[in-house]
């Protein structure tokens, strides 16, 4: 595996994620601390997000693992920080509502797990939540939904 320093990644629509830090965990390559702000036009605009994102030995024939550090309320995002979108899937793992082409493929690289986390950011699939209570505040209270993440990106950032 190789050490990628990544200080902006291309997204479709020209859009652009600036200032993505990428240091290690330790002294370990298989754990890598992530920092990045918050994408442009989204909720998490303005926001500063950490966390880890672990190899397994056997990367890239298995997927990482990305957790966010940062307390986050999306319905994508575990209450824990996990992520739960398809990228991170391995190929073997049962799931009837997530098409193989879309799961864990070993060509893909740590940019293609940010971009996806960037994208799950800006559109959280609402058909299966990780955060069922986020999910439904999404869909059924957008006002306090919008609130919830706007209270919890200025709490992040007092925590700088």
């Amino acid at each position: 595996m190789q050490f990628i320093n990544l200080k902006s990644l291309e997204l479709e629509e020209s859009k652009t994620i600036e200032g993505v830090s990428v240091g290690l965990e330790g002294n370990s390559l298989y754990s890598w601390n992530i920092s990045f702000a918050g994408p442009s036009d989204t909720l998490y605009e303005g926001g500063y997000f950490q966390a880890l994102m672990k190899f397994p030995e056997d990367y890239p024939n298995s997927p990482p693992t990305f957790r966010f550090q940062t307390e986050m309320w999306h319905p994508n995002i575990y209450t824990d920080g996990r992520v739960c979108i398809s990228i991170l899937h391995a190929q073997d793992e049962l799931n009837d509502q997530e098409p193989p082409e879309t799961r864990w493929r070993p060509i893909l690289t740590p940019e293609d797990v940010l971009i996806s986390i960037v994208s799950m950011l800006s559109e959280p699939n609402i058909n299966s939540p990780a955060n069922v209570d986020a999910g439904i505040q999404f869909r059924d209270k957008p006002d306090e939904y919008k609130k919830k993440v706007r209270k919890l990106i200025d709490k992040a950032l007092e925590n700088l």
